[in-house]
């Protein structure tokens, strides 16, 4: 017994609308979004309190210069800043002295560094260098460099 097939065209064929394949794609998308979301980070908020503001000195301060140049020159003078301290023959150099203490107590008022650099001439006495570090002690000054050329 021989079946007689009817071969039926493909335009022909309705094979109705294939709900599976799209529940499978909505399960995959809905996989997808439950796995991102446990990634997901929360933002959380940080309340600072920001400092008030500041209190003012009754006093103003002296604005500090931004190298302090102490040149001493080939007879013996001593220049801060090229203003003239002492006479060339003075050793201890108090004028000096007072000036550097003056200098190092508003710097620490300003919570800053004292920087000094000392420029002396060629033919500058050793022994006048020795009075101008000796007036640096004084002033309880550390922080000293030396430059071999005049400051412009």
């Amino acid at each position: 017994m021989k079946m007689n097939h009817k071969r039926r065209d493909s335009s022909v064929v309705n094979l109705g609308f294939q709900i599976a394949p799209m529940v499978d794609v909505v399960f995959v998308i809905m996989l997808f979004f439950m796995v991102m979301a446990g990634a997901v980070q929360v933002e959380n908020t940080h309340n600072t309190r920001l400092p008030g503001p500041l209190q003012q000195d009754p006093k103003p301060k002296v604005p500090l210069p931004d190298e302090i140049a102490i040149r001493i020159e080939d007879d013996g003078q001593v220049l801060l800043n090229d203003d003239a301290l002492d006479t060339p023959a003075s050793q201890a150099l108090p004028e000096l002295a007072n000036n550097l203490k003056q200098l190092r107590a508003s710097s620490e008022a300003a919570n800053a560094e004292v920087l000094v650099t000392i420029y002396a001439n060629e033919l500058a006495r050793y022994q006048r260098i020795v009075d101008v570090l000796d007036a640096l002690s004084r002033a309880k000054i550390s922080n000293v460099t030396f430059q071999a050329s005049a400051p412009e």
